[in-house]
């Protein structure tokens, strides 16, 4: 059975250094139970208890599953492979820890920090790429922060695809799949991103149906992506322009997508992501929307 989480990314709780404040752990989860969710991500590091004990205790208050946490990780640099390691893997320890042997590590490159490629996010051109040489080290580091994890906590990770980093396209998603190990590392297969970055993330979910192992569910507006490409906004632009719109407003076909997934037998969790800048809009208005509208593919 599908079973459907949100993210305190929906509410303004991001990775990135940005104006502007979130709402605190406490209220994220308590409006995600009131809109009928059943699970979360865990948010950025200190953003929820980071004592196991407890962070199991605000669980078990909601009966929320912990399904994963989000960890960037500036992987075209070596040197920084290690601080990204000992990131995950404390991470990891801490969700293991709490009782939650089955959440990923959703590990991606360290998104917003490249200003070429947070300047073009949604339009990345040839040239705008890694080489031959950063594709190799990009791939070892993440090959080697999943086995770590894996050795250490014996939780799995995923690869979460996103706009603003150096893996956002097709191309270049395909590209990070052939350079590591299927059995080691999976795909997050988040619509809304994939299909920002250019691609069709009903073709992507055929394709890459054994290496996915989690689902973000983000819709795309395809209106505010064509603002986005005439004006040059940045991705935060895109964002606060509202790339991400609420699922079913967008271009993505999600009945599509849901007919795909039953037929693929797919029986685990979808997440709930709508990317929003912190303190923009009415989160909980939209999860509840966004939840309503899931209910109407059947799930």
């Amino acid at each position: 059975m599908i079973k459907i989480a949100n993210a305190p990314c929906s509410w303004g709780v991001l990775e990135f250094e940005l104006e502007g404040e979130a709402a605190g752990y406490r209220q994220v989860l308590d409006e995600m139970k009131e809109c009928g969710y059943a699970g979360t991500e865990l948010g950025d590091w200190g953003f929820m208890p980071t004592d196991p004990a407890a962070l199991r205790a605000e669980m078990d208050a909601r009966d929320f599953q912990l399904l994963g946490a989000f960890v960037p990780v500036f992987m075209k640099d070596r040197s920084r492979h290690a601080a990204g390691v000992e990131q995950a893997v404390r991470t990891a320890r801490l969700m293991a820890d709490a009782g939650f042997p089955k959440a990923f590590i959703v590990l991606a490159d360290e998104n917003g920090s490249v200003p070429e490629r947070t300047q073009n996010a949604g339009r990345i051109k040839p040239g705008m790429g890694l080489s031959p040489d950063e594709w190799k080290t990009f791939a070892e580091g993440a090959e080697t922060v999943a086995r770590k994890v894996k050795e250490e906590t014996g939780l799995r990770t995923v690869f979460h695809h996103h706009c603003a980093g150096y893996v956002e396209t097709p191309e270049e998603i395909d590209a990070l799949l052939s350079k590591t190990d299927p059995s080691l590392l999976g795909l997050v297969l988040d619509m809304g991103h994939y299909m920002f970055g250019g691609g069709d993330p009903l073709a992507a979910l055929k394709q890459y149906a054994g290496r996915i192992w989690h689902i973000h569910f983000k819709d795309y507006d395809p209106k505010a992506g064509e603002r986005s490409r005439q004006e040059g906004w940045n991705y935060f632009q895109s964002v606060s322009g509202g790339v991400f719109c609420e699922l079913g407003k967008g271009a993505v076909d999600f009945r599509a997508i849901v007919d795909e997934l039953h037929r693929q037998h797919y029986d685990d969790w979808i997440v709930v992501e709508q990317d929003v800048l912190p303190g923009m809009g009415n989160p909980k208005v939209c999860a509840e929307r966004n939840r309503k509208f899931i209910k109407t593919l059947g799930l």
